[in-house]
């Protein structure tokens, strides 16, 4: 069978597609929506274009009754790049989802209070249970002890009214600050429950706009399903969306399918952004999940693809990833391809990365625990962010003699320099003297030494009270320093579900306890992976985003349990009985997730990808790609 034909279409194919979200955002007659945009759709230009004749059309009519067209996205680089595409207009406010949800609830101070007073006892309950299951005098046993009287003290500090704040920067600190999942979880019970609530988003925001909704907390959209349900002819929801690029486990999985029959549900056909043989790959990725079939641009390049097979037990597998770049070089008459600063080289599983940039043990450590593996690989996780944000800034500027810089970044992060600090320091002829004092310290542990433990770093901070102390960490120093009252700012809130409500949880406590003791030396390829600035890319990081040559490296051993499966999906090794339950049942299984990463990583190239295949049966893999046709004979070689 040969790969899925290819077809191609006019740049302005889909304009069907935006005229009829344009209908929909019509004050007098206003229609719920689901836009399918694929991969290199141009779904950033179709919501512009939407926003820009709303503008036009409706603007002064939205501004003179003070409403308008929310515009939420999932993380703070998209909300920017949509920003610069629209234009700063208080019309369309564009916000990440917790900043949004937090607008909305951060003055319900006693119905937040009780949404806590009736969820902590449950979540002591479950450390009471687990501490009198374990063994007593181990760490865990100490770490859950400390937890524990955590979650007391902060029942304690409810007893009375109080007020909560939501930190900008995601870590958050005190029994007065709410984590990013409480935040998600109390405002779609708020929609669901309070009928006030509802009046004020439906009047304020006739319409409301969801960016990535397929990775949207799943709780949250079906409480904005209700919502529209129940207001139809005054609110419209639209979504924009592809669930094939689905990444996080918390998004709606059927988000495609059930949408309601009296929504619009227009289609972006069109894939502006790659070649014809990579949008016919994609194509017969997904053509065992849906319809949606993308057409190429009829001015776009061929493209190449290759599928490099090499036997899973190769010893040195980094030089067999050289050598099909340097093939590649050759096929495409590419220099390009020899250099790791022009190729964007992308996993299906982290651990690959890990191992290959050097930070395999700490991301192990944390990856145990299921509960921290969305944050573990958004790079949100309060407890990651004291090092890769905080501390590990300030030792680069240090290292490199910026004495600017370091101050900079202390005045911005650390509680020493905060004015009501300062107006009282011990050392009023130097009051910079304790931020000095800490600095130094930090450098004489050598955190570049192999032996420096993270836990060794933290001990520093927290005895020179350099930065503030996540909640994730407490359990894990013996003396916790006095608190510093918080100055007042202007909250820019933050994107990623950090998921900080789980950091502190009986079974977390363990995995930031083997967390702690790896070397510090991995918090910087690790911060650099996760940040999408090195030549490793991963698939959340990439979404979105597009690169002349991309590497895509296939290897079920390094994937670490059931998560995934790239032999599986491909042919090359059968389904197990769970696998063919699941599926009857209708469950996500290892296939799909495989599936999704595997298409969203290979619709970033621009101009050639590469994929590198591991295998057990290397003959078994060629002949069942080519089956499924989605390679031909000619573009699978062995190295």
């Amino acid at each position: 069978m040969s790969p899925l034909a290819i077809k191609r279409g006019a740049p302005d194919t889909d304009r069907d597609a935006d005229l009829a979200i344009s209908a929909c955002l019509n004050p007098n007659d206003p229609k719920s929506f689901f836009l399918y945009a694929g991969a290199g759709s141009g779904k950033t230009r179709s919501l512009k274009e939407a926003l820009d004749g709303f503008r036009d059309r409706h603007g002064d009519e939205f501004r003179r009754a003070g409403k308008k067209v929310a515009v939420i996205t999932y993380t703070n680089a998209a909300a920017d790049e949509i920003a610069a595409r629209v234009g700063q207009d208080t019309l369309f406010p564009i916000s990440t989802i917790h900043s949004f949800c937090w607008s909305h609830i951060g003055t319900y101070y006693t119905d937040i209070q009780a949404w806590l007073l009736a969820t902590l006892p449950n979540d002591l309950a479950d450390l009471r249970e687990k501490q009198s299951k374990g063994r007593a005098g181990t760490k865990a046993a100490d770490d859950r002890e400390r937890a524990i009287a955590a979650t007391i003290k902060r029942l304690g500090w409810l007893s009375v009214p109080r007020r909560f704040t939501y930190s900008p920067n995601g870590d958050n600190f005190g029994a007065d600050s709410l984590s990013h999942s409480e935040v998600l979880k109390i405002t779609a019970t708020f929609i669901l429950a309070k009928p006030a609530m509802q009046a004020v988003l439906v009047n304020r925001f006739p319409f409301l706009l969801i960016d990535e909704s397929q990775d949207t907390n799943k709780i949250l959209i079906d409480a904005f399903f209700a919502l529209a349900a129940t207001n139809r002819g005054k609110f419209a929801l639209g979504l924009f969306g592809d669930t094939m690029q689905r990444i996080y486990a918390d998004g709606l999985p059927d988000l495609g399918r059930n949408i309601p029959p009296e929504w619009a549900r227009p289609v972006k056909r069109m894939n502006h952004r790659s070649p014809q043989r990579i949008v016919q790959l994609g194509n017969s990725l997904r053509s065992a999940v849906d319809n949606q079939i993308q057409l190429a641009r009829d001015d776009s390049m061929v493209g190449t693809v290759r599928l490099f097979i090499i036997a899973a037990d190769a010893t040195d597998k980094p030089d067999k990833e050289r050598k099909a770049r340097e093939r590649m070089a050759e096929l495409c008459g590419d220099a390009g391809w020899k250099e790791d600063a022009t190729v964007k080289t992308l996993t299906l599983e982290h651990h690959m990365a890990a191992s290959r940039r050097g930070f395999a043990p700490m991301f192990q450590a944390l990856d145990k625990d299921s509960r921290l593996s969305t944050g573990l690989r958004t790079g949100e996780l309060a407890g990651l962010r004291l090092f890769t944000e905080r501390v590990a800034p300030l030792l680069a500027a240090s290292t490199a003699g910026e004495e600017f810089a370091v101050m900079a970044h202390l005045r911005k992060n650390s509680p020493l320099l905060k004015r009501s600090v300062l107006a009282n320091s011990t050392t009023p002829d130097d009051p910079l003297l304790p931020a000095r004092v800490a600095v130094g310290a930090l450098l004489a542990l050598d955190p570049e030494n192999p032996s420096t433990r993270l836990l060794d770093i933290l001990e520093c901070v927290a005895e020179h009270r350099l930065f503030e102390i996540p909640a994730a960490m407490r359990p894990f120093i013996e003396t916790e320093p006095a608190p510093v009252a918080p100055e007042t700012t202007v909250q820019n809130l933050e994107d990623n579900e950090a998921e900080e409500e789980a950091e502190t949880s009986p079974s977390s406590l363990q995995a930031w306890r083997a967390f702690l003791e790896t070397p510090y030396n991995q918090i910087a390829p690790y911060a650099e992976y996760i940040s999408n600035r090195g030549p490793f890319g991963t698939h959340q990081g990439v979404k979105g985003l597009q690169f002349d040559r991309v590497l895509v490296i296939l290897d079920d051993s390094e994937a670490r349990g059931f998560l995934f499966s790239y032999e599986k999906l491909f042919g090359a090794k059968p389904l197990s009985d769970q696998d063919r339950k699941n599926a009857a049942e209708g469950a996500d299984t290892g296939i799909d997730r495989t599936r999704r990463l595997l298409y969203v990583t290979c619709t970033r190239a621009e101009k050639s990808l590469a994929l590198v295949a591991y295998t057990e049966s290397p003959d078994t893999l060629a002949a069942a790609v080519i089956k499924q046709g989605w390679f031909s004979a000619d573009e699978l070689e062995r190295l």
